[in-house]
């Protein structure tokens, strides 16, 4: 296992699950200038790359987290990297493959210790090619309200009780991050109530864990009565870079 190590403190408090929708034919191409010059660039000025991935069910999206310290800090880092000579040299060839941008969810970690532990060391060199082992799953809960102390009881017990014998991790819990979005040139999903579950499956052919898959049958009674809509998953594949990986 190469994540969640106890010794690997994770300082970012805030995240952000950004998908873009893609032209055809135009993943890979935003893969390669990603992990080539917007991986290190970022960190620099103070936000961490936590991972970034393929979406298996859509050719046409790409998925990625990135993390602050807080929302102050968030800013910070957004005003220097989107005003600074990288994503100036590299905007226009990143912007004319992406249809959208603006599907993110601004999220901060359900209780304390409860999100993705930093990777230290764990990203492979620029230039890296070969595909990691295995895949990220997300499960996105849409609540009627804020996900409540009972609810998220249930998730951290359900989560310290899960089995390993399949080799499958819970990476980390998520809920809507409450403060106004602090840099509006980059847009964020605002006004919805969401819980959001991240597991590492070590096959990447595994069958999907669906519905919440790893911890459906602890949620689903208390989820009948909280969602406002559907459940939403993804099975991402992580790049090349990510710095999460099986």
């Amino acid at each position: 296992m190469k994540i969640n190590d106890a010794t690997a403190a994770c300082a970012c408090n805030v995240v952000e699950l950004r998908q873009y929708t893609l032209h055809p034919n135009q993943r890979d191409v935003l893969i390669e200038l990603f992990d080539r010059e917007f991986v290190e660039t970022q960190e620099a000025v103070g936000m961490r790359v936590v991972g970034q991935f393929r979406d298996l069910d859509n050719p046409d999206r790409f998925v990625w987290l990135r993390g602050f310290s807080d929302m102050a800090a968030r800013q910070r880092a957004l005003a220097a990297f989107y005003g600074g000579p990288v994503w100036a040299a590299h905007r226009d060839a990143a912007n004319r493959t992406m249809v959208d941008s603006n599907n993110v969810l601004l999220l901060q970690p359900a209780w304390p210790g409860a999100g993705i532990a930093w990777p230290e060391g764990l990203r492979a060199a620029p230039g890296a090619q070969d595909i990691p082992a295995g895949r990220v799953e997300v499960t996105v809960f849409y609540l009627k309200q804020p996900a409540t102390a009972q609810l998220l009881t249930l998730c951290r017990e359900g989560a310290a009780r899960r089995p390993a014998d399949s080799g499958t991790t819970v990476l980390g819990w998520y809920i809507t991050e409450p403060s106004s979005n602090t840099f509006p040139r980059l847009p964020v999903r605002e006004g919805e109530n969401v819980l959001v579950g991240f597991a590492l499956v070590p096959d990447a052919g595994a069958p999907a864990l669906r519905d919440g898959g790893l911890w459906a049958r602890d949620l689903t009674p208390m989820l009948l009565q909280c969602l406002a809509k559907p459940t939403e998953s993804l099975r991402l594949v992580p790049t090349a870079r990510s710095a999460i990986h099986a």
